[in-house]
């Protein structure tokens, strides 16, 4: 009993970090997007949304990807003194927090950011061709845009989950050395133990 109550408080604990880590995250990414794309052409806009929702993409991918690996084969490597196995063990022992992080803070930010950007890059392009706001075109140019941002984020996260649940070890073992990289040039962790 005592174990579990241990869990809920540590889950509650990690919720609640969660969500202020995405409230920041999201009101970061937000900013940088919006000053980004009030300053470009909307081709411009339009290649930027599309590198958001493709890391909403990959992140999803990710985080699948976590919860479908398995931890053995990483051992071996580990034993080896591989490049990322160590950091590749701690992922898929923390499977549910790492999924958490990659598909709810990561993936859905991208896809609140995306839908944001690609209201800009309309109202962008309506201007552009001389259409005010509310007008029939600039109203079509609106549903042809969330469309397709819809479109190519459902169609990518769903070839995501094929490749992230097929190919996890090898993602995994990527994502392990990418973090492994990242920790020893900037000398910090960010994946632990704990």
């Amino acid at each position: 009993m005592a174990k579990s109550e241990s869990q809920i408080k540590n889950t509650i604990k990690f919720s609640i970090s969660i969500a202020v880590i995405t409230f920041v995250l999201a009101a970061i990414f937000s900013v940088i997007s919006s000053s980004i794309l009030s300053g470009v052409i909307w081709l411009v806009g339009l290649f930027i949304v599309l590198i958001i929702v493709l890391i909403g993409i990959v992140f999803d991918m990710l985080g699948i990807a976590a919860t479908a690996a398995d931890e053995v084969p990483f051992h071996a490597m580990a034993a080896e003194k591989i490049l990322g196995a160590k950091q590749a063990i701690q992922i898929v022992r923390n499977a549910d927090k790492f999924a958490s992080f990659c598909n709810d803070v990561i993936g859905d930010i991208s896809g609140v950011i995306s839908g944001t950007a690609s209201a800009i890059v309309v109202l962008q392009l309506a201007n552009g061709f001389g259409y005010g706001e509310g007008s029939s075109i600039q109203i079509i140019i609106s549903v042809i845009m969330t469309s397709l941002v819809a479109a190519l984020t459902v169609g990518g996260k769903a070839l995501g989950k094929y490749f992230g649940i097929h190919s996890s070890t090898k993602i995994i073992f990527f994502a392990g050395k990418v973090i492994a990289i990242i920790e020893d040039r900037f000398k910090m962790k960010i994946v632990s133990k704990k």
